[in-house]
């Protein structure tokens, strides 16, 4: 990992300051053996089935030295200029057409704001491997539409029922539960339209159907639904460690997993890159669920947008519950530094955005 140690000490990253509030990156611990089972665990995708993909040695890409030097990267303005170009584009997307109240639904969850850290891992996955953001665009507003269908029917009533999301009341507060539901199926069904239809034709037939059939893998029953599932199963009960990680691989992890894969294939990226990236994607979604828990449990509702303490109030299965909260830092820290060094084998100009955005995620205080 030496690398890490040339980015510039007048930023902020978790590297020099630790994961939130000033904690250190430690030396090698008793996790490591974890991550590698985590990794080890990763199926191997569609991607690498096909025909056309081109031949690679995996010496020619491993063989890379891992001390190279990110440059100047301004991180701000990138998440701005790109989840303005995605905002711009879900707009367009759903319009405001009849039947009225089913599209104002869809609407006002969709562009409710948020980070839009799914769409944008999509496009910065498409052009790592060399593809242009064009390509991926279509995709990343499916993976922001389905995103915004599990956050809808997670706060119903029969599920979290949560009041408040993104600052604002949840869907169905506003427009009552059974429009909230309609209007969540309605994304999901129009994320795979969207790809379908909108994406450019400089992308090869093949290469959507296998960016369309990794999305809804990691939707479905053996997808973010298994996590779902397993984790309403969960409440109240002692859970192991794999167990927790089962849950929040599928329930948290497949998505984001699915954001970076599919903008890799989209993007013409070759095997060993999609499998690459997918293991970054499967840290850095694991490492979203790590932080999740822990903000949960450390910030107020006023600072999260959304309930404080609700995982705790329903005596849900997290990290700090089963670990402590020092520990899941700890294991958090571990998980960015397991996803950089998948990023070490790529170009670091076109790799300094995921690696900005796993800092980010690590690092995030909402």
């Amino acid at each position: 990992m030496a690398f890490l140690t040339t980015i510039s000490s007048n930023e902020n990253f978790f590297l020099q300051k630790g994961l939130g509030n000033g904690f250190p990156l430690p030396p090698k611990t008793s996790y490591s053996h974890h991550l590698n089972i985590i990794c080890m665990k990763i199926q191997p995708s569609h991607v690498a089935k096909s025909s056309v993909s081109q031949p690679l040695q995996y010496q020619e890409v491993a063989s890379k030295p891992l001390n190279f030097v990110f440059p100047d990267f301004h991180f701000d303005e990138y998440m701005k200029t790109e989840a303005k170009m995605v905002n711009k584009a879900l707009d367009e997307a759903v319009p405001l057409q009849n039947p009225i109240i089913i599209h104002e639904a869809m609407r006002y969850s969709l562009l409710a704001g948020g980070k839009r850290v799914r769409p944008v891992l999509c496009l910065a996955s498409c052009e790592i491997v060399g593809g242009e953001e064009s390509m991926a665009i279509p995709m990343a507003c499916a993976v922001e539409m389905i995103h915004t269908m599990t956050l809808i029917h997670d706060d119903l009533p029969c599920m979290d029922n949560d009041d408040l999301r993104r600052g604002k009341p949840t869907n169905h507060k506003v427009f009552g539960e059974e429009t909230a539901i309609l209007a969540g199926d309605a994304l999901l069904s129009l994320a795979f339209e969207h790809v379908a239809a909108k994406t450019p034709t400089n992308v090869s037939p093949e290469r959507v159907v296998r960016a369309i059939s990794e999305l809804g893998s990691a939707v479905g029953s053996q997808g973010l639904v298994a996590g779902q599932i397993m984790d309403i199963a969960s409440e109240g009960k002692q859970v192991s460690l794999e167990e927790l990680e089962y849950i929040h691989v599928h329930k948290t992890s497949k998505l984001l997993e699915a954001s970076v894969v599919c903008g890799a294939i989209l993007g013409g990226g070759l095997v060993i890159e999609v499998e690459r990236l997918r293991n970054y994607a499967r840290c850095i979604g694991l490492l979203f669920q790590v932080v999740d828990d822990i903000l949960d449990v450390t910030k107020s509702s006023e600072e999260l947008g959304k309930t404080a303490g609700k995982d705790l109030e329903s005596d849900k299965a997290t990290y700090p519950k089963l670990l402590g909260l020092d520990k899941a830092k700890e294991f958090a820290r571990e998980l960015v530094a397991k996803a950089m060094e998948e990023l070490s084998y790529f170009d670091a100009s076109k790799a300094a955005p995921l690696y900005h955005l796993a800092n980010y995620i690590a690092n995030r205080q909402n």
